[in-house]
């Protein structure tokens, strides 16, 4: 059975609801990194840009490898050469903005542990030698966390982020899939990783908090059966009873079944 926990399902509509509602102290985040596969020596995966999205007007701020290069003078063909100095330095960037806004809210997709998240970013910049800002727990908002709990595990196909971009007919120019940006970073295409890191900050988070979002969940696993339904869909329509509407179903001679 697929359908969502209704206990999770109502703390999941709560948690996004509410972040939507302090929007002006919310940002959206997304980065993008060298692959983290295949790394055989055990060396962390070197982060290439980051993207940060007010959620309330749409702002968006970045960090990228080649926008360091490029103000420094540094050719595109010597990147490498230099990428240490870049990478700390768009880290230095980066959380002198999270220190200067402390308290804020962060949704973000999958960024949960040390192989791809908030650690990951926070080790890096220690392995060049900086002191992160680190943002607090019960400041992280998982969108594909809180998807999971509202619609249930089998909501979209995996990837889940791209299935959903299409089923949404959400068609952002740049976008990359997770493999593709692994490749662009071995083919040094900085340019590209980095507009797809904004095109994914530009997430599916407003469809679902306007109840908008188009899953693979039916109305029944939603709602958690078609008794629950009911009982939901009564308490959504002030001024209605159960009763009379299962009287107003049996006098039109129409199965509460038949209608579900």
């Amino acid at each position: 059975m697929s359908a969502p926990n209704p206990a999770r399902q109502k703390s999941a509509w709560a948690d996004l609801d509410k972040i939507f509602a302090e929007a002006h102290n919310a940002w959206v985040i997304h980065y993008s990194c060298e692959s983290f596969y295949d790394r055989p020596d055990g060396r962390s995966p070197r982060i290439t840009s980051i993207a940060l999205r007010r959620l309330h007007s749409g702002q968006t701020t970045s960090f990228s490898i080649h926008q360091m290069a490029e103000r420094k003078g540094i050719p595109f063909g010597e990147i490498d050469a230099h990428y240490d100095g870049l990478e700390r330095e768009m880290l230095d960037a980066f959380y002198a903005l999270i220190g200067g806004h402390r308290g804020m809210k962060y949704l973000h997709w999958n960024m949960r542990d040390a192989n791809y998240g908030f650690a990951a970013i926070e080790h890096r910049y220690r392995v060049l030698g900086g002191d992160p800002v680190v943002v607090e727990d019960d400041k992280k908002y998982d969108l594909a966390r809180l998807l999971i709990d509202i619609y249930g595990k089998r909501y979209a196909g995996h990837p889940r982020l791209e299935s959903l971009i299409a089923m949404n007919h959400i068609k952002p120019r740049d976008f990359m899939t997770g493999a593709q940006e692994a490749e662009a970073f071995d083919t040094r295409n900085f340019v590209g990783l980095h507009q797809s890191t904004l095109r994914k900050v530009d997430n599916i988070a407003g469809l679902a908090h306007d109840r908008n979002l188009k899953t693979n969940t039916t109305w029944q696993e939603m709602h958690g059966g078609r008794i629950r339904g009911v009982y939901r869909w009564v308490a959504e329509h002030k001024g209605l009873t159960l009763a009379g509407t299962l009287a107003g179903i049996i006098g039109t001679g129409i199965t509460i079944w038949g209608l579900i």
